[in-house]
């Protein structure tokens, strides 16, 4: 074999094994740029839109998800449920969203949006000191919330009280209903947490 046909074949694997390495340098170069454009957990945190599946949720069952750090809190509530907040109206002491200004499609009896009023969509959070109510949907004697209970939320840490729509009652430490976030529906089974209805996913 003649010495060209030597360095030639050294030529090409030395390009061949060049190649590969500026390759594989390539890839660990790009990587942190392609990994920079996908929101990391603290964008996440600091707001970025939360897309929630609701076509396996049963009626009556809360579900929690993570929005901006805050717990959200989404229920499909019954006809019962429903029928509860009616009930509760001379019990809550803003039954219609006006101390606090909620967004406009909170401001209704059911504290949702038209198209969907028996999805409840709101903040997990006392407006009292920030404590996380717990779900009291049982009414009556069951609820361990009195006779007179119609079901909602209480607050342990100081005694607030919550009716199904997150309205607070009337002489209880916390000041305001419960916090509706920005939210809009995908579909009928999905839910973007974080933006309105008429604005787009920035």
């Amino acid at each position: 074999m003649s010495d060209q046909n030597i360095d030639k074949g050294r030529r090409r694997m030395l390009t061949l094994a060049t190649s590969a390495v500026a390759a594989v340098g390539a890839g660990f170069a790009i990587t942190p740029f392609v990994l920079s454009m996908t929101p990391s957990a603290r964008a996440k945190a600091a707001g970025a839109p939360v897309e929630v599946d609701i076509s396996k949720l049963d009626k009556g069952v809360l579900l929690t998800v993570e929005w901006r750090g805050k717990p959200v809190w989404i229920v499909k509530r019954t006809p019962e449920m429903m029928a509860s907040i009616a009930k509760s109206n001379d019990f809550v002491s803003d039954p219609n969203s006006e101390v606090v200004m909620q967004p406009a499609y909170a401001q209704n009896l059911e504290r949702a949006q038209a198209s969907r009023p028996e999805i409840s969509v709101m903040v997990g959070i006392c407006t009292h000191l920030g404590c996380s109510p717990l779900e009291k949907f049982a009414v009556g004697p069951a609820s361990d919330m009195g006779d007179d209970w119609l079901g909602g939320y209480f607050c342990p840490c100081h005694g607030s009280k919550f009716d199904m729509a997150g309205r607070v009652y009337k002489n209880v430490p916390a000041p305001t209903n419960l916090e509706i976030p920005p939210f809009k529906y995908l579909s009928e089974s999905q839910i973007l947490v974080g933006v309105d209805p008429e604005e787009g996913a920035a």
